[in-house]
């Protein structure tokens, strides 16, 4: 598997297609690969896709002893695409990759040719309630046991025996501190904009999805029936299908914006 030195990590990731390059950042525990496995398939015929793993995740190591913050992953999106030699790109998130693809697509939106983001709100509540409850170590090993089995398989090689448990409390107790998205910074995103959930997300109610839908300035919303938080997997047909026809829709804008940005600052 290959990776790329950027901002200080060897950040592993997996590039699969062929095409314009799209950068899929993935959830909290779960690396790219895993978060996207149902849409791989549809997207890599048209697509150069690009998942990297998020430090702490999979294959790209990181203490959390030495902090966790979700600005940082904005920082290592940036600094990977920048090391992939990216200018513009297309940029769809998932859950904590969501919040990472608003915020990197707020500070950079000139780069970003399409935008989705998936399963994730700026608002604080009830998202940081629940991943309270959801992602607590001790509930997860005592309840839960297969996906701590999972976790362990998917991070210890790496991260270290365990080392998904300093993991996910690191990550439960940024999202009740991190910076939120501000109304500003979201109406700076002019990039056609795809906010997709399920109807029946915790995290995320579909009033909220549909207000961030109406914050960025060129913005349409899915709300998938039946479906939770993976709603990449729980509604992976209606997602898949929405993604295609939402970037067959937007191809002409995104053709135009790749070549608004001839060079890019280092």
């Amino acid at each position: 598997m290959p990776s790329i030195a950027a901002n200080g990590l060897d950040i592993g990731y997996d590039a699969i297609g062929a095409g314009p390059p799209l950068v899929l950042l993935h959830g909290a525990a779960t690396p790219g690969r895993q978060t996207y496995d149902a849409l791989i398939p549809r997207l890599a015929g048209g697509f150069r896709l690009l998942l990297p793993d998020a430090r702490g995740h999979g294959r790209t190591r990181w203490d959390v002893a030495a902090g966790f913050r979700a600005e940082w992953l904005v920082d290592d999106a940036l600094a990977f695409v920048d090391a992939m030699g990216l200018d513009t790109f297309h940029l769809a998130g998932s859950s904590m990759g969501g919040m990472t693809a608003l915020t990197v697509a707020a500070r950079v939106p000139a780069r970003i040719r399409t935008l989705v983001a998936i399963s994730i709100s700026p608002e604080r509540e009830p998202r940081a309630s629940v991943v309270r409850r959801l992602l607590d170590p001790d509930r997860i090993a005592r309840d839960d046991r297969g996906w701590a089995a999972a976790l362990a398989r998917t991070h210890d090689e790496i991260q270290g025996s365990g080392a998904w448990r300093p993991v996910l409390a690191a990550i439960a107790a940024d999202v009740a501190t991190q910076p939120l998205v501000t109304p500003g910074e979201l109406r700076a995103i002019d990039a056609p904009t795809l906010i997709a959930c399920g109807d029946r997300d915790p995290l995320v109610p579909v009033g909220q999805a549909a207000a961030l839908s109406r914050a960025v300035r060129d913005g349409r919303l899915l709300v998938v029936p039946g479906s939770g938080h993976d709603v990449v997997h729980e509604g992976a047909d209606l997602v898949g299908a929405a993604l295609m026809a939402f970037y067959r829709s937007t191809e002409p804008t995104a053709r135009e914006r790749a070549g608004t940005l001839t060079e890019v600052p280092r």
